[in-house]
């Protein structure tokens, strides 16, 4: 057992019984059926060594009928009701095996188990006290006693089995951390802490000392004890990156800022100190990052956290995601690089990349870098979608069909990104085409979230296009601008629906905000915003933004035909 809590040493020891072992303790001689009894129970062990537990007990409950006394039938048949769970059960088969065999520690083990599940310590000392009988060389069943009388309250006697301990292995940190506690409890931390004293003493150079002692006057609420010890402790070793982040913690609870940054600088300085400590405070200041001295903080400690471990990608994809968070895109993309050349398996670095090379408008890298992050992760939803949305984007529809697919058939969770994968397959089947499928995507991304106006958009503009269910149109049309207000694309769509719902007044009012939003000089604007004005009534105007419309590159040959005949088309 280990020697801060009871039950490890325990349940080892007992899945350990030797089956010789058992079968000497299971002969009774002169005992009626002495033969049949040995056969029935190698036949339990059998059946329990192929885990027919149920088919053993039986056997073993026949046993004890025949022979009441077998302690060995005894013992394995209360293992199997603890394997089930049933401890009331087991108890009073161990109490019995331990009466008729006193003297045997594995009888004694697996009762100090049931007394410790059921918290009966008063019992569980007794149990240790008779296991030291039996094993008075062995101190971990000392330290199993005094840990029963340590959750009793019996600090005094727990001590005084500290004591033989001692003379058994000499001093020790466990007998020291073991008394501490004892101490602690007893409401007198002085001792503790003289206890710790005299180990620095004795070895001034072992810095785990002062850590105790520096962690004992942080639990008994001293941080001024507590920041002397790590003082004295770095004068020892200021390179130990422990004793600087204990400072740090110190100094940051009084308030000293820069004292606490200081000290955590030094602590990340420190090669030895574990990455995934270092991790988890730069983590701490995520949820701080609207501060800008939080993210310049985390900067600074993921700066020195690639120096100090640059053979680590987890250094370089953590430092990578401060920098994006910090505006840095350039060097935070050379970050992920670093680290996925260093372990090319970690799909959330391989993912941060996409999405700046989507956030950038690069699709070439983002189909590039996509695919090959679907060749190691295949089954990753969102990197399909960004793959399949960078090839509808360039235009090829069929491309971007299979990845679209691939998406929405792995996504089952995210709403919103179903939302999303559906309309760009709305996008996808129009392009192709396939107006069913368009409308049914659609239909989905919005049962999804009904509130996607780029899905409300272009659902609308292409159902105008094709001049279909135009109310339907409207609606969608008149929620995208109103969720979205000035945005010119969608200001168009409204006013190419009113338009085909021939309220040519509305949609001139609708047209004319999209042109002054558009802040790009829009072909198809200017044509559909002449095809408004010739259905007023106005053809001289009318003509005059058509040829604007071919000034500004557009070259539809209903373009051509409106400007030579001077007359609206479809």
């Amino acid at each position: 057992m280990g020697k801060k809590q009871i039950g490890i040493f325990v349940l080892l020891m007992v899945c350990c019984v030797p089956f010789k072992t058992l079968k000497a303790q299971s002969l009774h001689p002169g005992t009626p059926g002495e033969g049949d009894v040995e056969q029935m129970f190698y036949a339990a062990l059998s059946k329990k060594t192929v885990e027919d537990n149920a088919g053993a007990a039986a056997v073993f409950t026949k046993i004890l009928e025949i022979d009441p006394n077998n302690d060995a039938s005894l013992y394995e048949l209360a293992n199997i009701k603890k394997l089930q769970k049933k401890y009331p059960d087991a108890l009073p088969l161990l109490e019995k095996a331990v009466t008729i065999k006193p003297d045997n520690s594995w009888y004694w083990l697996s009762l100090a188990d049931v007394y410790e599940k059921n918290n009966d310590f008063l019992k569980l000392e007794n149990v240790f006290t008779q296991l030291i009988r039996l094993n008075p060389d062995k101190p971990d069943v000392y330290f199993d006693k005094a840990n029963a009388l340590f959750l009793q309250g019996k600090y005094d006697d727990a001590l005084k089995v500290y004591d033989a301990v001692e003379k058994i292995t000499g001093p020790s940190d466990d007998l020291t951390l073991n008394r501490q506690k004892v101490y602690l409890k007893q409401g007198n931390p002085d001792k503790a802490a003289a206890s710790l004293e005299a180990l620095i003493a004795a070895s001034p150079n072992n810095i785990r000392y002062y850590l105790m002692l520096a962690d004992l006057y942080n639990s008994v609420n001293q941080p001024d004890k507590t920041a002397k010890v790590l003082e004295r402790a770095k004068k020892v070793d200021p390179n130990n990156g422990l004793i600087h982040l204990g400072l740090a913690d110190i100094y940051r609870d009084k308030k000293n800022v820069d004292g606490s940054f200081s000290e955590l600088e030094q602590a990340f300085s420190v090669p030895e100190l574990s990455i995934d400590q270092k991790i988890r405070i730069i983590a701490g200041y995520i949820p701080q990052f609207a501060d800008p001295n939080a993210r310049a903080s985390a900067l600074a400690l993921s700066k020195l956290l690639v120096t100090s471990h640059p053979e680590d990608a987890r250094a370089h994809a953590i430092y990578g995601d401060i920098l994006l968070q910090n505006d840095k895109v350039s060097e935070a993309k050379a970050s992920y690089k670093k680290s996925i050349a260093i372990n090319d398996q970690v799909y959330e670095v391989r993912e941060q990349l996409v999405r700046i090379a989507m956030g950038e408008n690069d699709l070439a890298t983002v189909i590039k870098d996509g695919e090959e992050a679907l060749s190691f992760f295949p089954n990753q939803a969102e990197m399909n979608y960004f793959v399949g949305l960078a090839w509808l984007q360039k235009k090829d529809a069929k491309k971007a069909l299979t990845y679209l697919k691939n998406a929405a058939s792995l996504e089952l969770q995210d709403k919103e990104l179903l939302s999303q994968t559906y309309s760009a397959l709305g996008d996808c089947y129009h392009e192709l085409l396939n107006n069913k499928l368009s409308d049914e995507s659609y239909d989905k991304s919005l049962q999804y979230n009904a509130e996607n106006i780029y899905t409300l958009n272009n659902y609308a503009y292409y159902l105008a296009v094709r001049g279909e269910n135009l109310i339907k149109a409207a609606t969608m049309a008149k929620h995208a601008v109103e969720a979205k207000p000035n945005e010119a694309s969608f200001e168009d769509t409204y006013a190419w629906v009113l338009f085909k719902q021939k309220k040519y007044t509305e949609a001139k009012t609708w047209m004319e905000k999209a042109m002054l939003h558009n802040k790009d000089k829009s072909a198809t604007q200017a044509e559909h915003y002449g095809d408004i004005l010739f259905n007023m009534g106005n053809a001289d105007a009318a003509l005059q933004s058509w040829i604007k419309a071919k000034e500004y590159g557009g070259k539809s040959a209903g373009l051509e035909r409106k400007i030579n005949e001077k007359k609206y088309s479809e």
